[in-house]
C-alpha cells in the first residue's frame, strides 16, 4: 500500500494555502458553520404516513386507474423505505420488460421476468430517497440525471450528473437493511435496500405532510421498465399520471418541485402528467387487493416511520457529531450503526477517523447546497469514511441529506479506495464472469482490465497504486471519451455505445449484476460484487477520494472518504477540501493523494481524466473561489 514518491514533497503542505479557502480546523475555518436547515427535531414525529394516509394514497390512484381504465400495481414507502402498501388490481400484469429504448441486449436490458410489483417499489423508494424538505425529485427526475447526455437528446454535452446513480440501494448491498430483520427487532429501520435501485422509469413521487417528506408512490401498469429518451417533449405516461393522482393531498410544495431546480444551468424537470386525481379514503369494493411481496412487504397496510426519530434508523448524533448537527444511522438498541473506531487494516485511529468526518461535516455546513430551495441552505450530505478493506470507519449526515446520498457515500469512499489499491487488477481479475439472465450475455471483468491498461498506456495499471477518485473512475466509465463527445471511442469500463444503455452500462453493472438478479428472485444474500472491499457495488461519478498518509516520501493508502446528497461538484469539494483541512488539523501526513500520484496527472493519448471538481462560490459565508486549487 505505500508508493516512494520522487520528486514530491515529502508530505502535504496545505496549512499555508488553506488560509486562502475557508482555513484549517475541525470547524472548516472562517466564520463558524451556519448550521443545517430543516432538522426537525421532535416535530419529526408528527410529519408521518398513518395507515389510513397510506389506504388514501392507493386509493386514490387505483381509483384513477379505474376511471381511465388502466390496470396497475401500486407501492406506498415512507421516508426511509419501508414498504407500507402494494396493491395489484385484477388483471394488472405481474411481469414488466426492462427496454432502455436503445435496441440493446445485455445487461438487463430486455429482461422480462421480474415482478411488477418490484418495479412498484423502486420507483416509490426513488421519489422517496432523492428527496428532502429542500427538493422534491421524481423517477422522471432521476431519468434526466443518469444519462449519457445532459439533457437527453442534446448531442456533445456531458453525462447526467448522477450518472451511475441507477446502480444504488441495491437489494445486495451491505448497508440497506431488509425486512426479514423483523425477527431481529429491526423491521421499521432503515434505510431500507430496492428491488432494482434507483429508478428512471416516471411513475415514482414522493409524499409530503405539512411540507415535510414523510414517503412515496410508485406504479407500474403499462410492463415496460423504462426512461424518457427526449425530454423536450411532455409524455403522457399512465404510470406517472396514476401516481400524480395518487398524491392528491400528499403533493410536494411547489416551489421545492425538480422544475424549481437548476443544474448546470438546466431547469430539472418534475412530472408531465397533471393532477387529475379525486378525493378516496378507502380501498374496500375496487377491483384488486394487497399482495405480499417476500421481503418487503407482509401483505397487510403499515404506517410508517417518522423520520428523525429512532424508530426510523436515523436520528441526531448525541455523541461526537452532536455540536455539528450531524445525525447517524442506529440499530433496534438505538445505539449508532457506524460509531467512529480504528482501521482494521492498521491505518487510520479512530481519532483520525474522527477528524477527517468532522472536518467535512463543518464544510457541509458552511457550502453551498446545489439542489435546495429557499436558495442560500447549506449543502445536506451524507459523509462516509473506510479503511482498505472497505470497512466502515465513520458515518455521519447531515439532518436533510436525501437518503439515497447514505448507500452512494458508501459506495463511493469503497470505490475511490479501491480502484486506487495495488490489489484492484489481481482481484478483479479473479471474479468470476457476470451471467446476464439473458442467455447471449456474459462479461468478464478482464476485459475491462485489459482494456484500462491499454487506456492508460500502463500494463500496471490498478496494480501501482495510481490514485482514482470516482470522477476518474466515471470519465473512464463513460461510453464516450471525451465525456459527451460524440464519435469518440468508449471509456475503457464501459461497453462501447452500440451496447450501452443505463441497464447495461459496463463494469458497473457487470461486476453486481450476478448479485443483483439473484436478489430479484428472492436470495437475499449479503454482498454485491464477489469482494469485500466493494459489498455493496461500485460508484462511478463525483464526490469519492481515496485517504493518504504521506511521511518522508512515502505515500500510504489509508481508505477512502465518499460524500454524496446536494450536488457533485459540493460532494467533490466536501471530500477533496475537508480532507485536506483534516489534514492540516492533524498535522501528521493525512489528506489528498499527492498531485504527481492522481490520475489527472498520467498523460493519456487522447483527453486527460479529471481527478477534482470544485463549484464556484462554494460557499455561504464567504466570497472564496477556486477553493481547491494548489491542493
Amino acid at each position: 500500500m505505500r508508493v516512494r514518491l520522487r520528486g514530491v514533497l515529502a508530505s502535504l503542505v496545505v496549512s499555508a494555502l488553506l488560509q486562502g479557502c475557508g482555513g484549517g480546523g475541525a470547524s472548516g475555518g472562517g466564520s463558524a458553520p451556519a448550521g443545517f436547515a430543516n432538522d426537525c427535531g421532535a416535530n419529526c414525529a408528527q410529519d408521518v404516513l398513518t395507515a389510513q394516509d397510506v389506504e388514501q394514497v392507493i386509493a386514490q390512484a387505483v381509483t384513477a386507474a379505474q376511471a381511465q381504465g388502466q390496470l396497475a400495481t401500486v407501492a406506498v414507502t415512507d421516508r426511509v423505505g419501508n414498504v407500507l402498501g402494494v396493491y395489484a388490481m385484477n388483471g394488472a400484469t405481474g411481469t414488466f420488460r426492462i427496454d432502455g429504448g436503445r435496441g440493446v441486449f445485455g445487461g438487463l436490458e430486455q429482461v422480462a421476468v421480474l415482478p411488477s410489483a418490484a418495479a412498484a417499489i423502486s420507483k416509490a423508494l426513488t421519489g422517496a430517497y432523492l428527496s428532502s424538505a429542500g427538493n422534491a425529485f421524481t423517477s422522471r427526475t432521476a431519468s434526466q440525471i443518469v444519462q449519457e447526455h445532459f439533457n437527453p437528446s442534446e448531442a456533445n454535452q456531458l453525462a447526467g450528473p448522477l450518472f451511475g446513480v441507477q446502480f444504488s440501494q441495491l437489494s445486495c448491498s451491505d448497508l440497506m437493511r431488509r425486512d426479514d430483520s423483523v425477527a431481529a427487532g429491526n423491521g421499521t429501520l432503515g434505510p431500507k435496500r430496492s428491488p432494482l435501485g434507483l429508478s428512471a422509469d416516471p411513475g415514482g413521487l414522493p409524499l409530503y405532510k405539512n411540507g415535510r417528506l414523510v414517503g412515496g408512490i410508485g406504479v407500474m401498469a403499462d410492463a415496460v421498465y423504462g426512461l424518457d429518451l427526449d425530454i423536450t417533449n411532455i409524455d403522457t405516461d399512465v404510470d406517472e399520471t396514476l401516481a400524480v393522482a395518487g398524491t392528491l393531498g400528499f403533493e410536494a410544495p411547489v416551489d421545492i418541485r425538480a422544475n424549481r431546480i437548476t443544474l448546470d444551468g438546466r431547469s430539472a424537470r418534475y412530472v408531465d402528467a397533471v393532477q387529475t386525481g379525486v378525493p378516496a379514503t378507502s380501498i374496500a369494493g375496487l377491483p384488486g387487493a394487497l399482495i405480499p411481496v417476500a421481503g418487503y412487504f407482509p401483505g397487510a397496510i403499515r404506517a410508517g416511520t417518522a423520520y428523525g426519530q429512532s424508530a426510523s434508523g436515523v436520528r441526531r448524533d448525541t455523541g461526537v457529531f452532536a455540536s455539528l448537527g450531524g445525525y447517524v444511522l442506529v440499530d433496534a438498541s438505538d445505539s449508532n450503526l457506524f460509531p467512529v473506531r480504528a482501521a482494521t487494516d492498521g491505518g487510520l485511529s479512530a481519532p483520525e477517523a474522527q477528524q477527517i468526518l468532522q472536518s467535512a461535516l463543518a464544510l457541509a455546513a458552511r457550502a453551498r447546497g446545489q439542489i435546495r430551495r429557499p436558495l442560500g441552505q447549506a449543502a445536506q450530505v451524507t459523509i462516509t469514511v473506510v479503511d482498505t478493506n472497505g470497512e466502515v470507519l465513520g458515518l455521519v449526515r447531515a439532518p436533510d441529506a436525501p437518503i439515497f446520498g447514505t448507500d452512494v457515500a458508501l459506495q463511493k469512499a469503497r470505490s475511490a479506495a479501491f480502484m486506487s489499491n495495488p490489489v484492484a487488477g489481481a482481484e478483479l481479475l479473479a471474479l468470476p464472469a457476470a451471467v446476464s439472465p439473458l442467455p447471449m450475455a456474459t462479461s468478464a471483468m478482464g476485459p475491462y482490465v485489459t482494456a484500462l491498461r491499454s487506456f492508460m498506456g500502463n500494463a500496471f495499471t490498478l496494480s501501482n497504486g495510481v490514485a482514482l477518485s470516482t470522477k476518474a473512475i466515471g470519465n473512464l466509465s463513460r461510453p464516450f471519451f471525451p465525456d459527451g463527445i460524440i464519435g469518440t471511442s468508449n471509456g475503457p469500463l464501459s461497453k462501447p455505445y452500440a451496447q450501452w444503455s443505463p441497464f447495461s452500462d459496463g463494469m458497473q453493472l457487470d461486476i453486481s449484476i450476478n448479485a443483483i438478479v439473484k436478489a430479484a428472485f428472492g436470495d437475499l444474500g449479503v454482498g454485491c460484487t464477489g469482494l469485500n472491499r466493494l459489498r455493496n457495488g461500485l460508484q462511478i461519478f463525483s464526490g469519492g477520494m481515496p485517504i493518504y498518509r504521506v511521511v518522508n516520501g512515502t505515500a500510504q493508502l489509508l481508505g477512502g472518504i465518499g460524500v454524496s446528497g446536494d450536488g457533485t461538484d459540493q460532494d467533490d469539494m466536501i471530500a477533496f477540501l475537508g480532507l485536506a483541512q483534516a489534514g492540516a488539523v492533524l498535522g501528521n501526513g493525512i489528506g489528498n493523494a499527492p498531485p504527481a500520484l492522481r490520475a489527472d496527472a498520467i498523460p493519456l493519448s487522447v483527453g486527460r481524466l479529471r481527478y477534482v471538481q470544485c463549484p464556484v462560490a462554494p460557499f455561504n459565508d464567504s466570497n472564496a473561489q477556486n477553493v481547491c486549487t494548489g491542493l
